[in-house]
């Protein structure tokens, strides 16, 4: 992997980085697409890039979420009861959401993650809160989503926030709450998905292996993202108190769309 791959994709963690920070929002949703465009040819081939791409961009937020989680903790907003209820579920669902991956083509695999983007694109651009009409579920079904959650999660490379968030806040949880929850279970979604992948792509012969991947993960690209991020997320939550970031979502919302579009062509090109 060249000099000029590392950069690029070291400017791309210090770009999701501070849109996490700034707007709350994972960055799994754009660093899958990106990875397609940077990751080389010669070291990834076309029917293995996305699922490498969807590995490694979940692979990063088991690093980015963590120092999330501490800064929600210190300030009490996590709702540490229904991370123990729902955790279970997300831990068993991001590895089977791995597993499934492994044995979908690129086609599909394309399909599914460009669907998502779309779907979450236009939530940004409506910006309306789900109504809150109707408490937590008991322990069973809070396990049942948390499966929900983390294979969908495991499928498009993503922490979850998209489904976790809107859920609690249907179910009464206070907005800041939910947020904060949902960024303590994007870790056990990152953990147990990064196993899943790593599983489901050990034996595939056409990737290149270590030092360059192991299984699904695509090591200097989850490096070099990783700690990019982790640098620039706090400057992004540091803006965010001083603007207002209302007219960045629907920005942001219009990236989703185009990238999205853009997986929906990688799907097409994969046939």
């Amino acid at each position: 992997m060249t000099i000029t791959t590392i950069v690029l994709l070291s400017l791309l963690g210090c770009f999701t980085g501070f849109m996490a920070g700034l707007l709350g929002i994972g960055g799994g949703l754009i660093i899958t697409p990106f990875l397609t465009m940077l990751l080389p040819a010669s070291l990834i081939g076309p029917q293995e890039i996305v699922h490498v791409a969807i590995a490694t961009s979940l692979s990063t937020i088991a690093f980015t979420s963590l120092s999330s989680v501490r800064a929600h903790h210190k300030r009490g907003a996590v709702r540490w009861d229904i991370v123990a209820s729902v955790a279970p579920g997300i831990l068993f669902g991001a590895f089977l959401g791995a597993k499934i991956a492994g044995f979908f083509s690129s086609f599909l695999l394309s399909l599914v993650f460009s669907g998502f983007v779309l779907f979450s694109a236009y939530k940004m651009f409506r910006n309306t809160p789900p109504k809150a009409d109707r408490e937590l579920p008991k322990k069973p079904g809070q396990f049942g989503m948390g499966l929900v959650i983390g294979i969908l999660a495991a499928l498009v490379g993503a922490g979850g926030g998209f489904i976790s968030v809107p859920w609690m806040v249907w179910c009464n949880v206070k907005m800041h709450n939910a947020v904060a929850t949902s960024a303590a279970l994007g870790f056990p979604i990152a953990l147990f998905g990064t196993i899943g992948y790593i599983y489901s792509g050990w034996h595939i012969s056409d990737l290149p292996g270590w030092p360059i991947t192991v299984g699904y993960i695509c090591i200097p690209a989850l490096i070099s993202i990783a700690i990019t991020s982790i640098l620039f997320a706090p400057l992004g939550a540091k803006v965010a108190h001083s603007i207002d970031v209302k007219p960045l979502k629907k920005i942001f919302a219009c990236l989703l769309c185009v990238l999205g579009t853009y997986m929906l062509y990688k799907a097409y090109m994969s046939l």
